[in-house]
């Protein structure tokens, strides 16, 4: 860790815990900072804020009091998902108190070189192939993964140490609070529309996401989709070198020619040897290739993680097989685009959707190319009346529906014969019924493991 002193002595307010919350209050009281917390959540049921007063930091719980921003605080860090327009926040940058979050400490203390992954879909399974290439045949330091993946960037930064990397998952909220953040790489997966409730607009949600370059220079990579002509045009606005990756076209950078993936004119690997199915999947192996390829990675390397490389949980994660039936988890699809992609990977007609969750007001209209010749639906939660009339529009001969997730499991496999893929790809948030898409996604691959007892 680097020895930063900008902080000692410094009045600093963290608002939120969580586990990002709870990394940045811990590092900053370490750095010398006098510390306030605030979280929503009462003290009796806060464990994280009752670890942060038995280490000698302030906290307060139950409320959010915005007299406590009275102090002459130097600093606000927020937790991500709180939105700018909360009255906390809104009073922070009142009276002229930067407001940041936890990535960009942990870019300020970080003496490992940062590779940061963003995009609306992808991000999780890009950002784990690149740690597992990076960690490949490695002989000195490690590659750690970090963020949004689910490991606080500054308790990971901590951590790190100059001859490591770290892999970093960064989200539009996280990116909307950096100042000075500079990733050496960054990759950019794609953009669609999505979280609009919480940045207002799709123009602002870009511009969130654009902000993981605006520090990069000439020294730096990006690494861009060429697919999409709207991440071509931004490639035009960057200081930082352009490197694309593309499924269909020879670009600078990773491509696919003839069934052979390669970089920069050197053939790589066969795309039959990549492990996990579907075109978006090899979009986001792409980009790991072009990163593993800068950082020195071998093509043996390469061919090794990536043909047995097989998702990670809650991503078109192959969970099981029951009589011949294949159960795929693919819970973290919380909007349509990700869903759209999960039905790519797998053959229509053998394939039965579980799908449904929170309703933020949006049709499912566009995903009705995508259901036409699916066998069957079931759906669940908020939106199973819609997502039912999006089914009968598609044409789907069998449209059921049930209470969750994992009462949906038995219901699909009596509905099925063997070959059948039994696919849990939402299309929606879980919050309507899930604290988390994990829990959700934890559910199901529980209702799994009950089925193969009872089958057996």
């Amino acid at each position: 860790m680097k020895k930063v002193t900008t902080y000692e002595s410094k009045k600093v307010f963290v608002l939120g815990l969580a586990r990002s919350g709870v990394a940045a209050a811990k590092l900053l009281h370490q750095l010398g900072a006098f510390v306030t917390v605030n979280d929503g959540k009462s003290f009796e049921e806060n464990p994280e804020a009752q670890e942060l007063v038995d280490l000698g930091i302030k906290v307060v719980t139950g409320s959010h009091p915005v007299e406590l921003l009275d102090e002459d605080f130097a600093l606000m860090v927020k937790n991500p998902g709180i939105p700018y327009n909360n009255p906390m926040v809104q009073k922070a940058q009142a009276q002229g108190i930067p407001v940041i979050t936890e990535i960009q400490l942990a870019y300020e203390i970080s003496e490992a070189p940062i590779v940061a992954i963003t995009g609306t879909n992808g991000k999780t399974t890009t950002t784990t192939m690149i740690g597992q290439l990076l960690n490949a045949q490695r002989e000195n330091g490690v590659a750690r993964l970090a963020g949004n993946i689910g490991f606080p960037a500054s308790e990971v930064a901590v951590k790190a140490q100059a001859i490591d990397t770290i892999a970093m998952e960064v989200s539009s909220f996280q990116l909307m609070g950096i100042t000075t953040f500079q990733p050496k790489i960054a990759v950019i997966t794609n953009v669609y529309s999505t979280h609009l409730d919480y940045h207002g607009s799709q123009a602002a949600y870009e511009a969130a996401k654009w902000q993981i370059q605006k520090n990069m220079t000439a020294d730096d990579i990006l690494i861009l989709n060429w697919k999409q002509e709207k991440l071509r045009a931004w490639g035009q606005k960057t200081q930082a070198q352009v490197l694309c990756f593309s499924t269909t076209e020879e670009v600078n950078g990773t491509y696919v020619k003839d069934g052979v993936i390669y970089f920069q004119d050197e053939a790589v690997m066969p795309v039959a040897k990549i492990a996990l199915p579907g075109n978006h999947n090899l979009e986001n192996a792409l980009a790991a290739i072009t990163v593993a390829k800068l950082q020195g990675v071998s093509n043996e390397a390469i061919i090794e993680v990536l043909s047995t490389f097989h998702g990670v949980e809650h991503r078109t994660q192959f969970v099981g097989e029951i009589a011949g039936r294949k159960f795929i988890n693919d819970s973290k699809a919380t909007n349509s685009l990700a869903t759209k992609q999960a039905l790519g990977a797998f053959p229509s007609e053998q394939t039965i959707l579980l799908a449904g969750g929170l309703d933020r007001g949006n049709g499912f209209d566009d995903l009705i190319p995508d259901l036409t010749g699916v066998k069957a639906i079931i759906t669940f939660g908020q939106t199973a009346a819609k997502l039912q009339a999006t089914a009968k529009k598609a044409g789907i001969p069998l449209v059921l529906s049930a209470e969750n997730a994992e009462s949906a499991v038995p219901l699909a496999f009596a509905n099925s014969v063997p070959g059948d893929v039994i696919l849990l790809s939402p299309a929606n948030a879980s919050w309507d019924q899930y604290p988390s898409f994990e829990v959700r996604g934890e559910r199901f691959v529980a209702a799994v493991e009950k089925l193969k007892e009872e089958q057996n």
